[in-house]
């Protein structure tokens, strides 16, 4: 009997060729109509097409950066990163104006090691250094009558424009409640989805996964709570509201984690009211009957009194503070001028200020003939040398196929499209077609490329689809040496530092959990009757909890419990984060994936080490001291990582003789 089997493609092969799924952002489609296209075409109309083309590729990269999140968060992620292309502009035109080109390329280097550096902190610092850097290379490079700070102005407007339309126009499903709060709603809703999808796998394969995915949800909401706000406490009831739904998750959440570690299947029942919970938010209505699932067991109890305390929290909707980041600002240095940040400065700043010198040695030796856009070699080598855009090869290979293919189509629509008129239209068409084309790196590409050479022709220039495409091939070539080049100090330095932070993250987890193990057990409840329907094919009823410590439910959170939610919330997305940083790393070609060998052993160790933290706190609170089973497993695990040796980590934490 023959079988045929498929070829198996290389982790750096297989990821040029992978693309994120989702339904279509309809809302994010319809501002990347409304974003560029229209401000190229007011600006024609009054005459200042340099700066409506300046305006336009400051709504280009906002589009880029308008991802699903709640109004708050879009603040931050696409205000931050304007105020810096701002700022990039403004440098780069007086730099480009006053300095000569050993000056200028010496500048350009500086703020490449700065803008690379920063770009370690997070996204939001990430989207801000790449933006800097274009809007800096564009300054320096690209002719215009205007001062600079008219050509800053005119960028913040580009982005502002987007940012608002973001805010005032309303998405779809925004009619269940408040719109300004629809991004906080479904974050919310979706984390009830995610408990109750990890209660169906619980014993199951897919357990694992299922976590991570309550993990990234949680994430989401907590982001989506995050954004810059006026006043220090929610001012609306919505939002209080919101609040209180939010919280009311992080037990359910940890109550279906310790099951999902118990690795015992449990009923369908016990998905059911999460996932009640989650058409409550969606729909912003009442929850009305939660269905109780079986007492049986400590993570089954606690999973119980999550769902009535969430009850509760849904009928009183009382506010209560997010459980947002412990990072000050000694945490954001340490990320930019770690290990990490300074790998990371370094590779941006060497492509950065080669790409310009090469450049600018092209320019000024007439190489570019009546092309004097010199700055798209720099621009493209920034996009290009950005790891969290992907592994080098990946980004290489599509970015260099989505040049050609963009440069193509425009070449193509060159041919017969009216000018200015057809070319403001597909302007428009591409903001359009920005959010959806992010979920792959060539898609995007495409898009943009066709977007900015049809800036380019509105602007006065020919056509340069060709120049375009030489210019990408030589920043990829740039890009594939300088990323092989050896640097001081340790390569995969960014993976090294998630993973310290992660094992930190997880040592206080565990030393706040332990740390009352040797305190008296808690007095009782007394005794209460609780009467909540249970879901029966005939008929519904009321149960009484008897007095006792395997039935007494759980009190209401109190502070030492925020505290232990928010820690093992740090926990596990200091763990999502490593995790990720370690996935995109296995990704490159075996050449620099090597420098990250072995630390994925590390990530699953920490992974088992949080979740079972996770189990023990339940354990505790059920009964007061710790099974055999944690015991063993917390002692193994600890003492596996203490042979891994974490660079970051705080020596060996050990379980206290009170267990």
């Amino acid at each position: 009997m023959s079988r045929s089997a498929g070829v198996a493609l290389p982790p750096w092969l297989a990821h040029a060729l992978r693309a994120q799924r989702g339904p279509v952002p309809w809302a994010a489609v319809a501002r990347g109509a409304l974003a560029a296209g229209p401000l190229l075409a007011v600006a024609v109309a009054a005459g200042r097409t340099s700066l409506g083309v300046v305006a336009a590729i400051a709504a280009m990269l906002a589009g880029i950066n308008d991802r699903p999140g709640s109004r708050r968060t879009s603040v931050q992620r696409l205000g931050t990163p304007a105020l810096a292309g701002a700022a990039g502009l403004l440098a780069g035109t007086y730099a480009g104006a006053h300095a000569g080109p050993v000056v200028l390329t010496l500048a350009l280097t500086a703020l490449g090691l700065l803008a690379g550096g920063m770009s370690a902190i997070g996204p939001v610092a990430s989207a801000a250094g790449t933006q800097v850097l274009v809007a800096a290379a564009i300054g320096a490079g690209m002719p215009v009558d205007e001062a600079g700070w008219q050509r800053a102005l005119a960028y913040l407007a580009g982005a502002g424009w987007l940012l608002l339309l973001r805010l005032a126009l309303p998405t779809p499903g925004s009619l269940a409640g408040d719109f300004r709060f629809d991004g906080e709603r479904a974050a919310v809703a979706g984390v009830y989805d995610a408990i109750a999808a990890l209660l169906d796998a619980v014993g199951g394969p897919d357990a694992t996964a299922r976590r991570a995915a309550l993990t990234a949800a949680l994430d989401h909401a907590q982001d989506a709570f995050a954004g810059p706000r006026l006043r220090r406490y929610a001012s609306s009831s919505t939002e209080r509201r919101l609040h209180a739904q939010y919280a009311a998750a992080l037990p359910l959440g940890e109550a279906a984690t310790a099951l999902a570690w118990a690795g015992e299947p449990v009923s369908e029942r016990a998905s059911e009211g999460p996932r009640r919970l989650a058409a409550a938010v969606r729909e912003n209505t009442h929850t009305g009957p939660l269905p109780a699932p079986s007492r049986s067991a400590p993570a089954l109890r606690a999973l119980d009194d999550a769902l009535l305390h969430a009850a509760e929290a849904f009928d009183r909707g009382h506010s209560t503070a997010p459980h947002a980041r412990r990072r000050t600002a000694a945490d954001l240095l340490r990320a930019a001028f770690g290990p990490g940040g300074r790998e990371y400065g370094m590779r941006v700043a060497l492509c950065f200020g080669a790409s310009a010198a090469i450049a600018q040695a092209l320019h000024h030796s007439h190489w570019y003939g009546e092309h004097t856009h010199w700055y798209w070699l720099p621009a493209t080598a920034v996009f290009l040398v950005k790891p969290d855009l992907g592994p080098l090869v990946s980004r290489v290979l599509n970015r260099a196929a989505g040049t050609v293919l963009g440069a193509l189509v425009f070449a193509g629509f060159a041919l017969f499209l009216p000018r200015p008129e057809g070319l403001v239209a597909l302007v428009a068409v591409c903001g359009a077609l920005v959010p959806v084309a992010t979920r792959h790196f060539a898609a995007q590409t495409a898009v943009v490329t066709v977007l900015v050479l049809a800036l380019v022709m509105v602007g006065g220039e020919p056509q340069a689809s060709a120049g375009r495409i030489g210019e990408t091939l030589l920043a990829c070539v740039l890009v594939l040496v300088v990323g092989h080049l050896p640097m001081p100090g340790e390569r995969g330095g960014q993976v090294r530092a998630r993973l310290a932070l992660a094992t930190r993250a997880a040592q206080e987890y565990l030393a706040y959990v332990l740390s009352g193990t040797g305190e008296e057990p808690r007095p009782q409840k007394p005794h209460k009757r609780l009467w909540r329907p249970e879901t029966h094919e005939k008929h519904q009823t009321a149960r009484t909890i008897p007095n006792g410590p395997e039935n007494a439910p759980q009190a209401p959170p109190a502070g030492d419990r925020a505290t232990r939610w928010a820690l093992r919330r740090e926990a596990y997305r200091t763990l999502a984060e490593a995790r990720a940083a370690i996935a995109l790393s296995a990704a490159e070609h075996p050449a620099l994936a090597r420098h990250t060998a072995g630390t994925d052993e590390v990530a699953a160790l920490l992974e088992r080490l949080v979740d079972t933290t996770t189990a023990s706190a339940v354990q505790l609170d059920d009964t007061g001291h710790l099974g055999r089973r944690h015991r063993e497993l917390l002692d193994e695990l600890l003492t596996a990582l203490d042979a891994h040796r974490v660079p970051g980590a705080r020596g060996r934490l050990r379980l206290p003789r009170a267990v």
